[in-house]
């Protein structure tokens, strides 16, 4: 990487998280790493980051500042960017928490739903739009779990779901409160409690519905139930869920994201809306739904190809 020009006056202050990347990724970290320099933009990289952007040369001989974590995150970040697929978004969670600063995404990973740009794009498009002041910040709700003898490494909030599930082959009985008040109990692999933004996760492979992301709900999504009249359920966001696992001694995991713990039988566990959110950079008032068609393929069907994107 040749050495760019960088302004004497940063414009903004950016943190950018990521994992290593591959040879496959080299010239789209390159071409943005050249266009922050070129737009006077400060960079700092996580460390992860920043090993690998210095093992590749694409660092341009110059000291990259770095961060391994929440406690030495710059307080003066105006953007944190996740340079991955949904998995490394949702991590970034851990590393902003309660900071309020945006997280916006660049797609290096597979599906990338919910990241700002589509696959093969360098991101340079959106660092413009920022740096114009041309986005919107939307608080995303955030969901937090809480049990007796949480491990203190296990980061009890979540951006799109808490999971209690089997860990071994068999079914789990599920007993739920909501906000005191007992359904009936779930036989089934396991219990997903979804905010609106991972209606399109994990929650849609069991057949949860989708919710728009500023929706103030949560969905309760059965995983695989041992019955034919049991649905997904949509609860107001305000609701407190109790709920307690009965495996007959089999062993249970509990997952806040992409994150994971074993958890001992007949623990009671309470989830219920964090006390802050997640700022997620927007660009437009159609992201969700254009996200729903190129990303999830919604309502495919040919006899649609006329009026895709079309406007009333």
């Amino acid at each position: 990487m040749q050495p760019v020009y960088v302004s004497n006056t940063w414009k903004m202050h950016f943190a950018l998280y990521g994992r290593k990347f591959g040879q496959d990724a080299e010239g789209r970290i390159r071409t943005l790493l050249e266009h922050l320099a070129r737009k006077g933009v400060r960079v700092t990289c996580c460390s992860a980051l920043a090993s690998c952007i210095r093992e590749r040369g694409l660092d341009g001989g110059t000291d990259i500042r770095e961060f391994s974590g929440p406690e030495d995150l710059p307080g003066d970040v105006d953007i944190f960017l996740s340079l991955g697929g949904d998995g490394t978004f949702l991590n970034a969670l851990t590393i902003v928490g309660d900071s309020g600063i945006p997280v916006a995404g660049i797609n290096f990973g597979r599906l990338g739903f919910l990241t700002s740009t589509g696959s093969g794009d360098s991101g340079c498009g959106i660092v413009d739009r920022m740096l114009a002041g041309d986005y919107s910040v939307r608080k995303r709700s955030l969901l937090e779990v809480s049990y007796e003898d949480r491990p203190g490494d296990f980061y009890p909030y979540a951006l799109n779901e808490i999971t209690l599930q089997r860990s071994e082959p068999y079914m789990i009985g599920i007993e739920v409160l909501i906000d005191g008040m007992r359904i009936p109990t779930y036989w089934a692999d396991g219990l997903l409690i979804a905010t609106a933004t991972g209606s399109t996760a994990y929650s849609l492979s069991f057949g949860g519905p989708v919710a728009v992301p500023d929706s103030s709900v949560f969905i309760i999504t059965p995983m695989a139930p041992h019955n034919l009249n049991v649905r997904p359920l949509i609860i107001p966001d305000t609701s407190v869920v109790e709920v307690v696992i009965r495996s007959s001694g089999h062993g249970t995991m509990i997952s806040a994201d992409n994150r994971s713990s074993g958890i001992a039988e007949r623990r009671r566990v309470t989830v219920r809306k964090a006390p802050f959110g997640l700022n997620c950079v927007s660009f437009g008032r159609d992201t969700f739904f254009e996200a729903l068609n190129e990303k999830l393929l919604w309502g495919e069907d040919r006899r649609n190809e006329k009026n895709k994107y079309a406007r009333l």
